[in-house]
């Protein structure tokens, strides 16, 4: 029977090692891209999966006065399209990691996004 100090020792290094994983996990969403795309492509937003933006790129027809309002719009509805498949990629590959470890679907750690 292990003591109450080797119990706990083991847990320690099994937090360490989740929070490694955890940690190269962060940081490959953050060299996932994804691409979010609007009015038929004539915006294209590239963001990480991680949220951040890499990149956008705006037709040239759209770029009329006469056309703000509805640049606005597409290149808002462009980043919404992103931010969508970022998370999605993210929570994609977060599975990989926590089924990796043998953690339930959707298991969070606290402070670990």
């Amino acid at each position: 029977m292990k003591s109450m100090e080797e119990m706990l020792q083991a847990a320690q290094q099994a937090a360490e090692t989740i929070q490694k994983q955890m940690g190269e996990a962060q940081t490959k969403l953050d060299s996932i891209e994804v691409e979010g795309s609007s009015g038929g492509g004539l915006v294209k937003i590239r963001c990480s999966a991680k949220g951040r933006m890499l990149g956008v790129s705006i037709d040239d027809s759209l770029m009329k006065p006469e056309e703000k309002q509805v640049l606005e719009d597409l290149v808002t509805a462009a980043l919404n399209d992103a931010r969508s498949k970022a998370d999605q990629a993210a929570n994609e590959e977060m599975g990989k990691v926590q089924q990796g470890m043998g953690l339930p679907p959707g298991f969070n750690f606290p402070g670990m996004g």
